[in-house]
């Protein structure tokens, strides 16, 4: 880590009342797993989330998975949870519930490789036996989904569904620093989705974007990111840093 990136650091740990985290889940503080139901957080990570939430104005994690899935997963006390890459926080996006779910009971995927989501459905292609046939089969799907109205998205292996609703992980980290009244903040993210989050965070008085890369993560993460780290484990030692 750089001597920038040090500073940076630095100054946000310094001010903790004036700062907020904002972390996904999968991929940043749990490792990605073959299958999403698998997904834990470390024991280590957990408390070092609980020591960062007393510390903290605000800890929270945006996430893909639903309020209480993330829940479950995370258990620790006093973490803000956003979930369904933050629909959730968008009364708007709670009409289209039973046309998502519609949507996923109709698509022609293995069900086994089918996350419904609440608010989202994710399609899944990590164990595909041949990913560009699979990914040109649910490239089909997303036009499907485009033809319903609705929005599809690739990520990390995965072919995400969601309402048309002006609703993101960006719109939610602004929501909860505007409610918190923050001027710093971390983010935290590993995928497409998180580049929302990132842009979200321009213009505050300390902005520390950090990327956890992986082959599978897009190349623009590392273009916002002030910070690049290469795996999960490497992104709890940075937080031990906080």
């Amino acid at each position: 880590m750089d001597a920038t990136a040090d500073a940076l650091l630095e100054r946000l740990s310094s001010a903790p009342a004036k700062s907020g985290l904002f972390l996904d889940f999968d991929g940043v503080l749990a490792p990605i797993v073959a299958r999403p139901e698998d997904a834990v957080t470390p024991p280590e990570t957990r408390s070092e989330l609980g020591r960062l939430a007393g510390r903290y104005a605000l800890v929270s994690v945006v996430s893909g998975r639903p309020h209480d899935d993330v829940k479950a997963r995370l258990g620790v006390g006093g973490v803000v949870i956003v979930g369904s890459h933050g629909l959730e926080l968008s009364p708007e996006a709670e009409q289209w519930r039973s046309r998502i779910r519609a949507f996923a009971q109709t698509a022609p995927w293995p069900a086994e490789h089918v996350e419904l989501k609440g608010l989202s459905v994710a399609f899944h292609f990590r164990d595909a036996a041949d990913e560009q046939a699979a990914v040109a089969e649910l490239e089909e799907l997303a036009l499907r989904a485009t033809d319903d109205g609705l929005i599809a998205r690739f990520g990390r292996k995965v072919l995400e569904v969601l309402p048309p609703v002006g609703a993101n992980k960006g719109t939610a980290v602004q929501s909860l620093l505007a409610d918190a009244g923050l001027t710093q903040a971390l983010v935290a993210g590993d995928d497409t989705t998180d580049l929302d989050a990132f842009r979200a965070v321009e213009g505050l008085d300390c902005a520390v974007r950090v990327a956890v890369l992986s082959e599978e993560s897009p190349a623009l993460l590392r273009d916002y990111a002030e910070i690049v780290v290469a795996s999960t484990s490497e992104f709890l030692e940075l937080l031990r840093r906080l």
